[in-house]
C-alpha cells in the first residue's frame, strides 16, 4: 500500500515481544537468542536500537490503517473480537419499580410446564373451556399455562421470556436449574416456590436385567438433563457404575422411554411411570430404581427470569397464592385437577396415580424446603449445590452460581405472613 513500507518477515514476533516487554519496564529492551528466548538489555546509558523505534513507527501506522479502513473484519483479525453484551451482565433487579405501585404484565402471563404431577394443580388454576381458572377468578390475573414435551425446550423458552415468544415461569427440576446453569445465565433464574417431590414418578425399568449392576454395557433410554437422567445418575451412583459404564440413548421428549422399551431400541429406560406401565407387561421387564427410593432425590420448582421478579414482584405474589390454593383444593378433591391432567397429558396414565406419585406442595412444604421455617431433610441449598458440583465432576463445566444467588423469596415470604396474621 503507498506510503506504508513493507516490514522485515520477523516483525510480528519483534513487535509482539518488544512491546510487551517495553510495558513492564522502561529502561529494559530485549534481544532475541537462538533459542528463541529473549533477554533484556539495559538502556541506560545506551542507545534504544533501531528496531524499537522501527516497529513503534510501523504499529502507529498499523493502527492508523485500521481505523481508516473502517473493516470490521480487519480490525478484528488484528484485536480479536469484541466481548459480546448481554443481559447477564448486568444485575436483574436494575428494571424494578422505584415506586408502590402495583404492576402486573397488560398481556397474559405465561407458565411453561411439562405436565406431571406436581405440576397438575397449575394447569387446574390457569382454567380451560369448562372453567374459569382459579388465577383469574381470585387473584385478577390471566395466566397461560404452555405445555412442553422436553425440559431443554422449556429452557430455551425461559431464556426468551414471555416478551419474546418464550414464558414468564417454568416448572423445572432444581437438578435441571442447577446443571444448566451457563444456559439460563442471561435469565438470570430466579427460584419463587416449591411445586412438589417425586414419590415414584420417575422409574428405571430393564429387560433382561435383574439389579442395577447390570446395566453395565447396557443401553438405556433417556432425555437428557431431565428429572429421569438426575434419577438415572442416582442409581448408577449406588453400585459404582460411571456413564461410561453404560451406553446412553438420547430420547427425543420425557414421554419417549416406553415406546423406545417395547421396540427394543433400548435394555433400559428412564421416564415417568405412566408411561412405563405397557413395557411392565411384557416378560422379564422389571423396575429396578424409583424416586420413590429416594424421595428427596427430585424437586420441582416454579422459577423466573430475574427481571421478571423485579419488575412484577405483586404478579408472583398472586401466581404464589393462586398455586397454594390450588394445591390445597387438590390434596382435598383431587378430581377436577386429574380430569385436567389426563386430557392434556393421557401418558402419564392414570392421572390420580401421577398426582399421588408426585403429590403437590403445601406451604409448610415451601418453608421447610427453602430453610425459611424447620429444615427439610434436603433443603434447595443442598439440592442445588450438589447438583451443580455433579455438573462440573461430570462435564469440567465452570463453576455455577450459589444456591443463595438463585432464588427470590420475598413473594413466598409475604404470602406466608399474610396468612398467618
Amino acid at each position: 500500500m503507498p506510503g506504508i513500507t513493507a516490514l522485515p518477515s520477523p516483525w510480528k514476533a519483534q513487535r509482539r515481544a518488544v512491546g510487551s516487554k517495553r510495558e513492564s519496564s522502561q529502561n529494559n529492551s530485549y534481544q532475541r537468542l537462538s533459542s528463541n528466548r529473549w533477554r533484556p538489555i539495559s538502556l541506560k546509558n545506551s542507545a534504544p536500537p533501531q528496531h524499537v523505534d522501527v516497529l513503534i513507527a510501523h504499529g502507529l501506522l498499523l493502527d492508523q490503517l485500521v481505523a481508516e479502513s473502517g473493516s470490521e473484519r480487519l480490525r478484528d483479525r488484528i484485536y480479536g473480537r469484541a466481548p459480546r453484551l448481554t443481559p447477564g451482565d448486568f444485575p436483574a433487579g436494575v428494571m424494578a419499580p422505584t415506586d408502590d405501585v402495583v404492576r402486573i404484565p397488560t398481556r397474559p402471563l405465561v407458565i411453561g410446564l411439562v405436565p406431571r404431577g406436581s405440576s397438575a394443580p397449575v394447569l387446574w388454576a390457569a382454567g380451560d373451556a369448562e372453567h374459569v381458572g382459579l388465577f383469574r377468578a381470585a387473584y385478577a390475573i390471566e395466566v397461560k399455562v404452555e405445555p412442553f414435551n422436553r425440559e431443554e425446550d422449556l429452557r430455551r423458552a425461559l431464556m426468551r421470556g414471555g416478551d419474546h415468544g418464550g414464558v414468564d415461569l417454568a416448572a423445572l427440576p432444581v437438578s435441571s436449574v442447577a446443571m444448566s446453569a451457563s444456559l439460563l445465565r442471561d435469565a438470570a433464574p430466579r427460584v419463587v416456590m416449591l411445586l412438589g417431590r417425586s414419590r415414584g414418578h420417575e422409574q428405571l425399568v430393564a429387560r433382561g436385567v435383574s439389579a442395577l449392576p447390570g446395566l453395565a454395557g447396557k443401553r438405556i433410554g433417556v432425555e437428557d438433563r431431565s428429572s429421569a437422567w438426575y434419577l438415572l445418575l442416582w442409581s448408577l451412583s449406588r453400585v459404582g457404575l460411571s456413564l461410561r459404564d453404560v451406553r446412553l440413548v438420547p430420547l427425543d421428549d420425557a414421554y419417549s422411554a416406553g415406546a423406545a422399551l417395547r421396540r427394543g431400541d433400548v435394555d433400559a429406560a428412564v421416564g415417568f411411570k405412566g408411561d412405563l406401565e405397557g413395557a411392565l407387561q411384557e416378560p422379564d421387564t422389571m423396575v429396578l430404581a424409583s424416586t420413590a427410593d429416594a424421595p428427596h432425590l427430585t424437586a420441582t420448582v416454579l422459577v423466573t427470569r430475574g427481571d421478571f421478579a423485579a419488575r412484577y414482584p405483586d404478579a408472583l405474589r398472586r401466581v404464589i397464592r393462586g398455586v397454594l390454593d390450588a394445591n390445597q383444593q387438590t390434596l382435598r378433591d383431587v378430581t377436577a385437577t386429574a380430569r385436567v391432567l389426563g386430557t392434556l397429558a393421557p401418558q402419564l396414565g392414570d392421572p390420580v396415580q401421577a398426582i399421588s406419585q408426585a403429590p403437590p406442595s403445601t406451604l409448610k412444604d415451601n418453608l421447610d424446603f427453602f430453610g425459611i421455617a424447620d429444615e427439610a431433610p434436603v433443603t434447595y441449598v443442598e439440592l442445588f449445590t450438589s447438583a451443580s458440583a455433579l455438573n462440573s465432576k461430570l462435564f469440567a463445566a465452570p463453576p455455577g452460581p450459589e444456591a443463595e444467588d438463585t432464588v427470590d423469596l420475598g413473594p413466598l415470604k409475604y404470602v406466608a405472613s399474610s396468612q398467618n396474621q
